[in-house]
């Protein structure tokens, strides 16, 4: 059975969230809420998963803008935020983009994520690899 997005599901999940770009820390708080809630759901429909992804770029840039000024976002970035946002550690990903070496490295910014990987984060993390790209 392949599962389809559901247009008029999302659009429900839109006007009960309604996500918007954050601009200060409250409004990042409530988005990182969010965040959570949606994290914690165990078989996250398509339309709730886009959703999340779209919450987490918007955090991000909101992140990168306050905390990091002048600062782009970067592949590296995002890996962090989304290892600490599921409490995720440096061996859970050992096996998914390679050794515990490589994983070392592309943790600690010292490799870049490979498109390989970057679709592996993805798979792993739920969210389109472009992500780490």
């Amino acid at each position: 059975m392949t599962l389809t997005f559901n247009s008029d599901k999302y659009k429900e999940l839109l006007l009960q969230y309604q996500p918007k770009r954050i601009r200060n820390e409250e409004e990042n708080v409530k988005a990182l809420a969010i965040v959570e809630e949606l994290m914690h759901l165990h078989n996250r429909s398509l339309e709730q998963n886009e959703l999340y992804e779209l919450l987490i770029i918007l955090i991000e840039k909101f992140e990168q803008e306050y905390y990091s000024p002048g600062k782009s976002s970067e592949p590296h970035s995002t890996l962090l935020f989304l290892m600490k946002q599921r409490d995720i550690k440096q061996l859970d990903l050992v096996g998914i983009i390679g050794s515990k070496g490589v994983v070392s490295e592309v943790v600690n910014g010292k490799r870049k994520i490979s498109k390989a990987q970057a679709k592996a984060l993805g798979e792993f993390f739920r969210v389109d690899p472009s992500l780490f790209i």
